[in-house]
Protein backbone atom coordinates (compact mmCIF):
# COMPACT_ATOMS: atom_id res chain seq x y z
CA UNK A 1 0.00 0.00 0.00
CA UNK A 2 2.88 2.66 0.76
CA UNK A 3 4.60 1.55 -2.20
CA UNK A 4 1.33 2.67 -4.10
CA UNK A 5 0.91 5.50 -2.29
CA UNK A 6 4.43 6.37 -3.01
CA UNK A 7 3.76 6.04 -6.73
CA UNK A 8 0.52 7.76 -7.20
CA UNK A 9 2.26 10.52 -5.14
CA UNK A 10 5.16 10.84 -7.12
CA UNK A 11 2.82 11.09 -10.72
CA UNK A 12 0.54 13.88 -8.85
CA UNK A 13 3.78 16.08 -8.77
CA UNK A 14 5.02 15.00 -12.41
CA UNK A 15 1.49 16.23 -12.98
CA UNK A 16 1.71 19.31 -10.88
CA UNK A 17 4.93 20.23 -12.57
CA UNK A 18 3.59 19.38 -16.19
CA UNK A 19 0.90 21.55 -15.61
CA UNK A 20 3.53 24.49 -14.65
CA UNK A 21 5.21 23.93 -17.67
CA UNK A 22 2.31 24.27 -19.97
CA UNK A 23 1.98 27.30 -22.62
CA UNK A 24 0.33 29.36 -20.47
CA UNK A 25 1.46 32.79 -20.14
CA UNK A 26 3.60 32.51 -16.89
CA UNK A 27 5.75 30.56 -19.17
CA UNK A 28 6.35 33.41 -21.33
CA UNK A 29 8.41 35.33 -18.27
CA UNK A 30 11.54 34.13 -17.93
CA UNK A 31 12.73 35.35 -14.36
CA UNK A 32 16.31 34.95 -14.53
CA UNK A 33 16.79 37.08 -11.04
CA UNK A 34 14.54 34.42 -8.93
CA UNK A 35 17.28 31.59 -9.70
CA UNK A 36 20.38 30.54 -7.69
CA UNK A 37 23.70 31.67 -9.59
CA UNK A 38 24.22 27.82 -10.65
CA UNK A 39 20.80 27.89 -12.09
CA UNK A 40 20.59 30.65 -13.78
CA UNK A 41 24.12 30.56 -15.36
CA UNK A 42 22.50 26.79 -16.91
CA UNK A 43 19.27 28.94 -17.92
CA UNK A 44 21.71 31.34 -19.95
CA UNK A 45 23.20 28.16 -21.10
CA UNK A 46 20.02 26.94 -23.29
CA UNK A 47 19.04 30.61 -23.91
CA UNK A 48 22.66 31.20 -26.00
CA UNK A 49 22.73 27.77 -27.12
CA UNK A 50 18.87 27.61 -28.41
CA UNK A 51 18.05 31.17 -28.65
CA UNK A 52 15.14 30.54 -31.14
CA UNK A 53 13.35 28.65 -28.28
CA UNK A 54 12.80 32.28 -26.01
CA UNK A 55 12.58 34.70 -28.85
CA UNK A 56 9.12 36.51 -28.13
CA UNK A 57 9.45 35.97 -24.52
CA UNK A 58 9.66 38.39 -21.59
CA UNK A 59 13.34 37.94 -19.55
CA UNK A 60 14.12 39.41 -16.62
CA UNK A 61 17.82 39.31 -15.69
CA UNK A 62 20.30 41.29 -13.21
CA UNK A 63 24.21 41.71 -13.15
CA UNK A 64 27.10 44.36 -14.26
CA UNK A 65 26.02 46.54 -16.51
CA UNK A 66 28.87 46.84 -20.09
CA UNK A 67 28.98 48.32 -23.55
CA UNK A 68 31.58 47.79 -26.20
CA UNK A 69 32.23 49.81 -29.45
CA UNK A 70 32.20 48.14 -32.93
CA UNK A 71 33.69 50.34 -35.26
CA UNK A 72 32.62 48.46 -38.11
CA UNK A 73 28.98 49.76 -37.07
CA UNK A 74 30.42 52.95 -35.59
CA UNK A 75 27.55 51.98 -33.02
CA UNK A 76 28.07 51.56 -29.07
CA UNK A 77 26.46 47.83 -27.85
CA UNK A 78 25.04 47.15 -24.15
CA UNK A 79 25.05 44.06 -22.06
CA UNK A 80 25.06 42.60 -18.54
CA UNK A 81 27.09 40.42 -17.33
CA UNK A 82 25.98 37.83 -15.16
CA UNK A 83 29.23 35.49 -13.16
CA UNK A 84 28.32 31.98 -11.87
CA UNK A 85 28.29 31.09 -8.25
CA UNK A 86 32.08 30.11 -8.18
CA UNK A 87 32.50 33.10 -10.35
CA UNK A 88 34.78 31.54 -12.65
CA UNK A 89 32.31 31.85 -15.80
CA UNK A 90 30.20 35.04 -17.15
CA UNK A 91 27.76 35.00 -19.53
CA UNK A 92 26.10 38.12 -20.73
CA UNK A 93 23.27 39.51 -22.90
CA UNK A 94 22.69 42.32 -24.93
CA UNK A 95 19.70 45.42 -24.83
CA UNK A 96 18.47 47.55 -26.78
CA UNK A 97 16.94 50.53 -24.65
CA UNK A 98 13.53 51.68 -26.29
CA UNK A 99 13.31 55.44 -26.44
CA UNK A 100 16.32 58.06 -27.00
CA UNK A 101 19.18 57.49 -25.35
CA UNK A 102 22.78 58.53 -25.35
CA UNK A 103 25.69 56.78 -24.51
CA UNK A 104 26.90 57.85 -21.95
CA UNK A 105 24.83 60.59 -21.09
CA UNK A 106 22.09 58.84 -20.09
CA UNK A 107 23.43 55.27 -19.47
CA UNK A 108 24.96 53.84 -16.27
CA UNK A 109 28.94 53.62 -15.28
CA UNK A 110 30.33 50.68 -16.59
CA UNK A 111 30.26 48.78 -13.53
CA UNK A 112 26.87 49.12 -11.79
CA UNK A 113 24.69 46.27 -11.20
CA UNK A 114 21.43 46.98 -12.83
CA UNK A 115 18.33 44.66 -13.79
CA UNK A 116 16.01 44.69 -17.07
CA UNK A 117 13.01 43.42 -17.87
CA UNK A 118 12.44 43.18 -21.86
CA UNK A 119 10.97 41.08 -24.87
CA UNK A 120 13.73 38.43 -25.96
CA UNK A 121 14.45 39.29 -30.24
CA UNK A 122 16.30 38.74 -33.26
CA UNK A 123 18.57 41.32 -35.07
CA UNK A 124 20.57 41.32 -38.57
CA UNK A 125 23.16 43.12 -38.75
CA UNK A 126 26.02 42.55 -41.55
CA UNK A 127 25.16 39.68 -42.46
CA UNK A 128 24.36 37.91 -39.41
CA UNK A 129 22.16 36.91 -36.50
CA UNK A 130 22.54 38.33 -33.13
CA UNK A 131 20.00 38.72 -30.17
CA UNK A 132 19.18 40.84 -27.88
CA UNK A 133 16.79 42.24 -25.30
CA UNK A 134 14.51 45.30 -25.98
CA UNK A 135 13.83 46.80 -22.72
CA UNK A 136 11.94 50.16 -21.58
CA UNK A 137 13.44 50.80 -17.95
CA UNK A 138 17.49 49.90 -17.39
CA UNK A 139 17.13 50.03 -13.11
CA UNK A 140 20.29 50.62 -10.98
CA UNK A 141 20.76 48.26 -8.01
CA UNK A 142 23.94 50.10 -6.93
CA UNK A 143 25.25 53.26 -7.33
CA UNK A 144 29.32 53.45 -7.65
Amino acid sequence: MKKILSILTGLCLLCALAAGCSGTAKSDMVDLTALSDTIRSAELANITASPNNYLGKTIKIDGTYQVQYFEPTNQYYHGVLVVDAAACCQQGMEFKWNGEHKYPDDYPQVGTQIELTGVFESYTELGNMYYHLIVDEITVLDKR
